[in-house]
């Protein structure tokens, strides 16, 4: 099962956030809330996700919904990864 954690920490690795991973929580806005996300975060955090919970996220399952907060990407890959 994907942790919020697991989750935060994949978001930090992905966008090099250093200190500032700890400061992500659930309610943490991605898209446009965050600087270094970006169009290419989006791909690189897809390649993360499908790598480190061993899944294939089809491209008609992505949409900008997922992305919007940490919370809707950790319910996101939850559904994905069990």
């Amino acid at each position: 099962m994907a942790t919020f954690d697991d989750v935060r920490t994949l978001i930090g690795d992905v966008l090099q956030l250093g200190e500032r991973t700890a400061q992500i929580v659930p309610d943490t806005v991605l898209l446009g809330g965050i600087p270094e996300f970006d169009s290419m975060a989006v791909v690189s955090l897809i390649a993360a996700i499908e790598d480190t919970f061993g899944v294939t996220v089809d491209d008609d399952e992505i949409s900008a919904d997922i992305f919007e907060t940490a919370g809707t990407l950790h319910a996101f890959v939850t559904r994905i990864a069990d």
